[in-house]
């Protein structure tokens, strides 16, 4: 760490350019109150006086614009500042210098998506002017500025500027993609300049991987005109140079920017015309990279690293970092490669180990050091393979000097540098059962399934119907038998449509057969009364049969009588048989029209 003093005071006020200074030296155009801008597909911005730089719409990957200011005499368009990169603005969107002296950004239906703000101050704003520096002022009559971009900076600084105690740059999700993203560089309030990992996608800061160690004397970084990058005392004293050694910005383009990988880069770029820098490609070419190595650099902390989980990272020819899954492992979002990994077969389970089905691929120069849960010396390289793969919860392991670390999932904070040294053995299934092979078998799998399921309800419902259809039969036929057999099992009998008495019920109607009133060949003829009366009118004659099997006759005419009074005596109330071994009973009103001395007593 450098500890300089200015030994001149005004290389001091070189070094640091007031903003109002700026100002006065400029002859930009500038905007008058009730300005306005519209954003659409054509060029739609204010430039600054000498045209290096632009304000206004920028379209953005998927149609919608970024208010921003931009490098304009270059092919790059690269833009340095932006008021709405988490809320991009529709076409037809618009940007005003209100005659209150606000800068607003409305959609087009009139909601507000940003504005300037600023505390208030005894100036009123008079006009809205973009310095040939890329600073975008609002500017009183005196032109002291009451607001200015600088102030507010989203990833980039600029030659002139100063990231003062309590700003910082929050880098772009990505190359195309302007919202805030996962990294951050720091001045604190307590002096220490920090660069550190975001709790993506919150604001929340995660775990520092680069600081200058300046608590209680840090104090502004400042991007000079000379090129150079330093963080200062507040008694001006340089207590570390950034990035020094480059050309003048009179020169060169030059911006300082938390690029989206989390590296704080200087990057410079000829300006035309002759001499030095007419040798120079037209490109931005890299000064200084902060960290030089940030695959090594972010190696704790609670979130996955510099790339994804179960992702490593490594540095290119162009010494800027890269993401990669590990073989077996695929992205899960294609198209952004710094998202996480994932498994491209079926993990290996605890339930049905399957220690056959997986194998290792080896990487050299790599390691996740985190999520470790075991760690074994001194062991070989063989012991480690083993351990891990009966071990179902190891995902991947390390094997380096004798030493074997198991590692479960997620993995995280993954390198692959020479200085790492090593290897890593990935747990993956052997061939090529990956994730969509088994997806596939498994569909038709679930087809059989489904078939074979479809084929047993139809079949088990038919069974169900079938025996439903069977236990009717079988109820209907038992009651008929029932039946017959209650009504002394003749079919004969139930045709007549008589009801049927037991033995007891006429036992009991004719007082045990006690008051005969008459008797013949086959049967014999008694008194009785209704069943349950007491009165006497509702006297009943009851024929018994006797002799039948003997004679062989009787039941033929005890049939044939039945027959007789159901069809022939209207009149009569009620009457039944009764049949049981040589017993039968005809049971007969008294008081029906047909007397009881027409009644055969055989």
């Amino acid at each position: 760490m450098a500890s300089l003093c200015f030994p001149f005071p005004s290389l001091l006020l070189l070094l640091l350019l007031r903003p109002f200074f700026t100002v006065a030296q400029t002859t930009s155009p500038n905007i008058t109150l009730g300005k306005s801008l519209t954003a659409h597909s054509g060029d739609s911005f204010w430039s600054s006086a000498s045209g290096d730089f632009a304000f206004g719409f920028r379209q953005a990957v998927g149609g919608d614009y970024l208010l921003a200011i931009w490098f304009n005499k270059i092919d790059e368009k690269t833009v340095v500042w932006s008021a709405n990169r988490d809320k991009l603005a529709p076409g037809g969107s618009t940007v005003l210098l209100k005659t209150s002296g606000q800068l607003v950004l409305n959609d087009p239906a009139g909601k507000q998506i940003w504005s300037s703000t600023f505390t208030a101050t005894n100036q009123s704003v008079s006009f809205a002017v973009l310095l040939d520096n890329g600073n975008f002022i609002l500017a009183a009559n005196d032109s002291e500025i009451v607001w200015q971009s600088f102030d507010d900076p989203t990833d980039t600084i600029l030659p002139s500027q100063i990231l003062k105690k309590g700003n910082k740059l929050v880098a772009s999700y990505s190359e195309t993609n302007y919202s805030s993203g996962r990294f951050e560089f720091y001045m604190q309030t307590d002096g220490n300049l920090v660069l550190y990992t975001r709790n993506f996608p919150s604001d929340a800061i995660s775990n520092h991987y680069w600081s200058t160690d300046t608590v209680n004397v840090g104090f502004q970084v400042v991007f000079n005109l000379s090129g150079s990058i330093v963080l200062i005392a507040e008694n001006k004293t340089i207590l570390d140079t950034l990035s020094s050694n480059n050309p003048t910005a009179q020169t060169f383009y030059q911006r300082a920017i938390l690029d989206h990988d989390g590296v704080f880069r200087h990057y410079i770029y000829p300006r035309g015309g002759t001499g030095r820098n007419s040798s120079w490609p037209k490109a931005w070419s890299l000064s200084k990279s902060i960290p030089s190595n940030i695959c090594l650099a972010i190696s704790q902390g609670s979130d996955s690293g510099a790339c994804g989980f179960n992702s490593y990272c490594k540095l290119g020819d162009d010494q800027k970092p890269f993401c990669t899954c590990p073989e077996g492992y695929v992205l899960f979002d294609p198209n952004d490669v710094t998202q996480s990994c994932k498994p491209n077969f079926v993990p290996q389970s605890c339930a049905f180990p399957e220690i056959d089905d997986f194998d290792f691929v080896s990487m050299d120069n790599t390691d996740w050091p985190q999520a470790d849960y075991g760690h074994y010396l001194p062991v070989d390289e063989d012991w480690c393979r083993n351990e891990c793969l009966n071990d179902c919860l190891c995902s991947a392991a390390i094997f380096r000097d004798g030493n074997c670390w198991k590692k479960k999932f997620p993995l995280s904070f993954g390198r692959m540098d020479y200085s790492v040294g090593g290897k890593a053995l990935i747990k993956v299934r052997r061939g090529n059962s990956t994730l969509q092979s088994q997806n596939l078998d498994r569909n038709c799998k679930n087809k059989t399934k489904i078939i074979i399921g479809s084929v047993l309800l139809g079949i088990s419902l038919f069974l169900n119907i079938l025996l439903f259809l069977l236990t009717l039969l079988i109820g209907y036929r038992f009651s008929k038998r029932k039946l017959l057999k209650f009504n002394g099992g003749d079919p004969f009998i139930l045709g007549v449509n008589l009801r049927a008495f037991s033995y007891e019920e006429l036992n009991k109607a004719t007082k045990g057969f006690k008051e005969q009133l008459g008797s013949g060949a086959f049967a014999t003829v008694y008194k009785g009364t209704t069943l349950g009366s007491v009165d006497d009118n509702n006297l009943v004659a009851v024929k018994k049969l006797e002799n039948i099997v003997k004679e062989g006759s009787g039941e033929n005419e005890f049939k044939a009588e039945l027959v007789f009074v159901t069809k022939e005596n209207t009149g009569c109330w009620f009457t039944s048989s009764w049949k049981t071994g040589l017993l039968q009973i005809l049971f007969l009103s008294l008081q029906n029209q047909l007397g009881i001395q027409e009644f055969n007593l055989f």
